[in-house]
């Protein structure tokens, strides 16, 4: 893998932590059913860690010579809360995956620093599925 090439993928992982960060503040505020008040508030504890996401991202693509994106990738929206906290869900099994071949991709560059920016950004991700997990099987 080239640099390039990583810098375009972790642009990608960009614009989907900034339509992370809108998702999960439109389903906080629009979720209705009483059994998820719980994770309701735990939808906006996610949007601050995924804006926190963004930025991390960005600095490490600009420090790898890249532009940091602007873009919002696709949001995922409905007005039932069980489909909102599932569509929430599989954009965290995605990151999940994204995140794992992202350190790989680190690691097969030397990118020490990135690599361990990435493994905190990995356990966040898979923190937020347990938590989305959990609040469906309720």
């Amino acid at each position: 893998m080239e640099k390039n090439t990583l810098v375009d993928l972790l642009n990608k992982d960009l614009s989907l932590e900034y339509s992370a960060a809108v998702q999960y503040i439109r389903h906080a505020a629009k979720v209705t059913d009483a059994k998820y008040r719980t994770i309701q508030k735990e939808l906006i504890v996610h949007a601050n860690e995924e804006i926190s996401h963004a930025i991390l991202l960005a600095e490490q693509i600009a420090y790898l010579g890249g532009n940091p994106t602007v873009d919002v990738a696709e949001r995922h929206t409905s007005d039932d809360s069980t489909e909102m906290l599932k569509q929430d869900l599989e954009g965290e099994k995605d990151a999940v995956n994204r995140y794992k071949q992202r350190v790989n991709q680190a690691k097969e560059l030397g990118e020490s620093n990135l690599v361990h920016v990435l493994e905190d950004i990995l356990a966040t991700e898979e923190e937020h599925e347990r938590d989305l997990a959990k609040a469906l099987e309720e």
